[in-house]
């Protein structure tokens, strides 16, 4: 356990846009800067009071180095404050809390902002290594001859791209696209497409009843849509009231197009977001009179093996009973995120598998068997999408507002981490 709670005061965020959609025209530091500014004008502080400012982040702007420093002062935060950009692929926004909560329990800040952006319909195309050199050759040409005969070399499959976001979601240690990691998953559990599709429709449906309930509306701040501003948007983009087994059924799988299972419809969709919180100890929030929205308790991060990276959430959790000697049987609510269906079903079936304890955690036996009903019980991001750097946020705020909305004490919030890790927070609201 950490020596003494970290309060997280309140948090907030966009609605989740899908790559290409209303969002693709606000770039990440935008997106981060909006919410951010809306955020310090709720909250029950003065905004000259926080000491760091902490970003996730994965595919940083090339005009915006050190993205959170960026977002910080387009938010209007003092120039005196400092700001970072933390990158753990899939966690970003998760590793942005928890080193705001390192940075408070060592002394060096007492209020923290931490949070995520990412803008996926912003990573670019990049030029190859073929057009590179030819722009090296042609700016040391000097003469006119020297131009025309580097001009003359020119060919039209120097414009063959590099598509920045295959590159960034492919692993560079195993070669595989994220996405034929979760088709080893497949495999190694015997989950089928049947079972994957079955999980997206009710991720859907499950996320498309929390709207109608306006439990989204607790976490989410309107967003003016670029570039009119004429239009605001209230709702994550991307869920499906109306999807059907029927419509799941009719996709190819798009990984491994001749054997595999995993489609566009049960994985998640590559999306735009940006959501952020206030951190500060347990002590300091009592002497301040604020009432936290919950508690970070302990907190782990795993490695494993990339090809399996879908696992991490059970690797991570499994050091994270350790540290604090809680169980499953302590949890009342999980969050694991949905990068792929098969994914959250494959952690689910090793959390109870002895064999896998053993073979995988050096445990003699189960983590234990996961009461279905208390996963991601508002759907996840199969339906509401995964803007990388900002979910591990998200998803802290998402469980900790529903574990107060049903008065249960204790929850955690998971995720898998491409480059094979895990992450596992713990959260309590009283």
């Amino acid at each position: 356990m950490l020596r003494e709670r970290i309060a997280i005061i309140d948090g907030i965020r966009s609605p989740i846009g899908k790559a290409g959609g209303m969002l693709k025209g606000v770039a990440a530091d935008d997106l981060g800067a909006y919410v951010l500014r809306e955020f310090v004008a709720k909250l029950p502080i003065s905004k000259d009071l926080i000491d760091d400012v902490i970003i996730g982040n994965v595919a940083q702007p090339s005009n915006a180095a050190n993205v959170g420093r960026v977002i910080a002062l387009k938010a209007g935060l003092s120039e005196k404050i400092p700001a970072i950009t933390i990158h753990r692929n899939c966690a970003s926004g998760m590793e942005a809390i928890t080193t705001g909560a390192s940075k408070i329990l060592s002394g060096e800040s007492s209020i923290v902002i931490a949070g995520g952006t990412e803008s996926m319909s912003n990573i670019p195309l990049l030029y190859g290594q073929k057009m590179t050199a030819f722009f090296d050759r042609l700016s040391r040409a000097r003469t006119i001859g020297q131009k025309l005969s580097v001009l003359l070399s020119f060919r039209l499959s120097f414009l063959e791209p590099r598509i920045g976001l295959l590159e960034g979601l492919t692993d560079p240690t195993c070669g595989l696209i994220m996405g034929l990691t979760a088709e080893n998953l497949a495999k190694d559990f015997k989950i089928s497409r049947q079972e994957q599709d079955q999980y997206a429709l009710e991720s859907h449906q499950k996320t498309a009843a929390a709207a109608a309930k306006g439990i989204f509306d607790e976490e989410t701040i309107p967003f003016p849509v670029s570039p009119k501003f004429d239009t605001v948007m209230t709702k994550d983009e991307s869920v499906r009231a109306d999807q059907t087994l029927d419509a799941l059924k009719k996709l190819k799988p798009y990984f491994d197009r001749e054997h595999g299972t995993v489609t566009v419809g049960n994985a998640c969709p590559v999306s735009d977001g940006a959501a952020m919180v206030l951190l500060m100890t347990e002590s300091k929030a009592k002497e301040m009179g604020l009432t936290p929205m919950g508690y970070l308790t302990d907190y782990a991060y795993a490695g494993l093996d990339p090809s399996r990276m879908g696992l991490g959430p059970v690797h991570a959790m499994s050091k994270l009973f350790d540290k604090s000697g809680i169980g499953v049987d302590s949890i009342d609510l999980i969050e694991i995120n949905e990068a792929f269906s098969v994914q959250v079903l494959a952690c689910l079936r090793a959390m109870e598998s002895d064999e896998f304890a053993r073979k995988k955690l050096g445990k003699n036996k189960a983590l234990g068997k996961v009461d279905p009903s208390i996963v991601n019980v508002n759907g996840g991001a199969v339906a509401i999408g995964h803007p990388v750097g900002m979910t591990g946020t998200r998803l802290v705020i998402t469980l900790l507002k529903e574990l107060k909305r049903r008065g249960k004490k204790r929850g955690i919030a998971s995720l898998c981490i491409g480059g094979g890790q895990g992450a596992a927070l713990l959260l309590e609201t009283h």
